[in-house]
């Protein structure tokens, strides 16, 4: 049985995961914000509650039918809910209306099915577009060099506003290899120079030290807040 200790509890993680971010940023001299997104997906919103108490306010969610009874069972907190990864045609009226953010659009169609169906009395939904920056056949996003027209289109649809770029890259051993993807997508991001593109989505649970590193200014943490999915 594992023996109690602060540590273990969900703020006890909250605080050592900020801890990892602030030393990151540190190291490589930056000053801007890097939000912590706790991805709560196979978590009740009990779980997430504990969380919120200890001070987080964006969660991420990346099954629907999970997300929405929870967003109900925590309608009293201040949160900013975000829904991450691939999207189905289907899904896209309820995302549109339930979320403030929008991790994972790779599609033409998917973005503007987003922007049709935002609810006109909400403000536009932040997006940030996947790009597929290790080029693994078996991950969403879009292939970098198609990402210029993709940009083209998503900030033309005038119910989505455009804040950046994400992705999972493949894993990596070492610190190198788990940069040069966080790299890369910093890279493309600078050359789109758009006005208001200000967030790199990157780094999850075990490489957002390298994310942070390189430029991420939204992290995506489940396992480092949680635990072990269930536990």
């Amino acid at each position: 049985m594992e023996k109690y200790s602060a540590a273990n509890t969900v703020a006890g993680r909250v605080l050592a995961v900020r801890e990892r971010i602030e030393q990151a940023r540190r190291r490589a001299g930056r000053r801007g914000k890097v939000t912590l997104v706790a991805v709560g997906k196979t978590q009740p919103a009990s779980r997430l509650l504990q969380a919120y108490l200890a001070g987080v306010r964006h969660f991420g969610e990346s099954y629907l039918q999970e997300a929405l009874p929870k967003q109900e069972a925590l309608g009293h907190c201040d949160i900013t809910w975000h829904f991450i990864g691939p999207i189905q045609s289907n899904k896209t009226r309820s995302i549109a209306a339930g979320f403030h953010w929008v991790h994972g659009v790779d599609r033409v169609k998917i973005a503007r099915r987003l922007s049709d169906q935002r609810p006109p009395w909400l403000p536009p939904l932040n997006v940030c577009l996947q790009v597929n920056v290790s080029g693994e056949a078996s991950k969403a996003g879009v292939a970098p060099e198609a990402l210029e027209e993709l940009v083209e289109a998503v900030i033309r649809l005038p119910r989505l506003r455009l804040r950046g770029l994400m992705t999972i890259p493949a894993r990596a051993e070492d610190d190198e290899a788990r940069r040069a993807p966080f790299q890369r997508l910093r890279q493309l991001m600078e050359a789109l120079s758009l006005s208001g593109v200000d967030t790199l989505s990157m780094g999850m649970s075990a490489d957002l030290e390298a994310a942070v590193e390189e430029g991420a200014t939204l992290v995506r943490v489940g396992t480092g807040i949680f635990g072990p999915r269930g536990g």
